[in-house]
């Protein structure tokens, strides 16, 4: 061996995260919704077309590593910049050196710029000019949304990639395949690591593949070998590894929680709806399915008593998604309390049952009123009968009586509001206008 020769020795010092970033698509883990085969990017990629982009998500999501892939994939330059530490002169420099290359070899230049959205304006506004002339291909990456944290001129020029955080089972793929690898991964140690302890590792690990890396090898590397030389991970080890306890629990169990929380909240009880959510998450449920069963709930067991929790704990669902565990729980927990804390009504429900009957069940032979009818390609009879209609905004309050179900259901009734919350006004603006209570 050629004592000078150290990469072997500099891989190794290389974290596990680092050492198994993918080198080509084929490897790549996750992504699937901008990378699987036939997708815009993917083709972009493999014909060397690739226009400027910005790679958005939260981190180990692989935007770095595909980044990578593309320098390796295509023909052209590649430069690599930080823009924590990248000023306006490093700029100007890559720039510069993308405009000689492209005059005197004909070579495109792609320029990484991580941490994108820490550029300020004068470090954009120096950048700008390239990628309108094509000088450059600019790859930015970034956590934040790029659409409120970067320059607008930037934004604009380039196509925006969400990353998403990766899956549960991409990350157990991933912790087993790197147990396995003997070149780049932890092969050598002949380590073997219980199923319940790379579950909890990919779980733990919230869709953050490198958090999931350097737990399993800090797992590896900490657990003392055995006396035949060989290495047994256990939940415990793993636990440790990444600080985080396991509450498991079986299917039964996990029906059960569902359905105490379900009933925490319908009963207005905030404290136990919390608690619920909570031990849902910590034992692995994933906190989308509690966030669904929210919004759910929040028009069947408040609905119009309250209209705004459905917005409430619509927005807390989509945050939740955007930024992910551990963060998103807190405008989950939000929306968990002001559905609990609202006036409850299930009026909603009530009158969507009774309306998906009558449309199921009721043989409807004249259809809808005439003058309800679309008359922009009806006969003279049609159009005639269309003039019978009452534009209400033509009336006072916006409003006149006017027949809009079939005749076979005219006086039904579907939706009869409360007198609990908002639906208390409802009624009121109902009485006010002759309409059944």
């Amino acid at each position: 061996m050629d004592l000078f020769d150290f990469n072997g020795n500099e891989n190794n010092a290389k974290p596990l995260a680092e050492r198994m970033r993918a080198n080509n698509l084929n490897d790549f883990i996750g992504q699937r919704h901008i990378v699987a085969e036939g997708s815009l990017l993917r083709r972009a990629i493999s014909l060397d077309r690739l226009g400027s982009c910005i790679f958005w998500g939260p981190p180990g999501t692989g935007k770095t590593t595909l980044a990578n892939i593309i320098a390796q994939t295509t023909h052209g330059e590649f430069i690599k910049l930080n823009a924590v530490q990248a000023g306006v002169a490093d700029v100007k420099k890559a720039v510069e050196t993308a405009r000689d290359s492209l005059k005197m070899y004909g070579k495109r230049t792609y320029l990484m710029l991580d941490e994108c959205h820490r550029f300020n304006k004068t470090q954009s506004d120096s950048l700008l000019p390239a990628i309108e002339q094509g000088t450059i291909i600019f790859i930015g990456s970034t956590t934040e949304n790029p659409y409120a944290s970067m320059t607008p001129a930037i934004v604009s020029r380039c196509r925006v990639f969400e990353f998403k955080p990766l899956s549960t089972e991409d990350i157990r793929g991933a912790i087993k395949k790197a147990l396995a690898d003997k070149g780049r991964g932890l092969g050598n140690y002949a380590a073997s690591v219980d199923a319940e302890a790379i579950e909890h590792i990919a779980r733990v690990a919230g869709g953050d593949l490198r958090s999931a890396y350097n737990a399993l090898e800090l797992a590896v590397l900490t657990t003392p070998p055995q006396q035949d030389g060989s290495i047994h991970v256990t939940l415990a080890d793993a636990e440790q590894s990444i600080q985080r306890k396991a509450l498991s629990y079986n299917e039964d169990a996990f029906y059960d929680y569902l359905s105490a929380f379900c009933k925490s909240l319908r009963g207005s009880d905030s404290n136990a709806a919390l608690y619920y959510a909570m031990r849902l998450i910590e034992g692995g449920c994933d906190p989308m399915v509690v966030a669904r069963r929210l919004v759910i709930h929040s028009s069947e067991d408040v609905g119009m008593a309250d209209p705004n929790a459905l917005v409430v704990a619509s927005s807390a669902m989509y945050v939740l998604e955007k930024t992910g565990y551990p963060e998103g729980l807190i405008p989950l927990s939000n929306a968990i309390i002001y559905v609990c804390e609202a006036p409850k009504s299930n009026t909603v429900v009530l009158a969507k049952n009774a309306a998906q009957s009558d449309a199921v069940n009721v043989r409807d032979d004249e259809g809808v009123p005439a003058y309800l009818r679309d008359n922009t390609f009806g006969d003279k009879q049609t159009k005639a009968q269309s003039k019978k209609y009452k534009y209400p905004h033509d009336f006072a309050g916006g409003w006149v009586e006017q027949q809009y179900l079939p005749n076979k259901l005219k006086d039904r009734v579907y939706y009869t509001p409360s007198d609990y919350g908002y639906e208390k006004t409802v009624k009121e603006i109902r009485k006010s206008k002759g309409k059944p209570q």
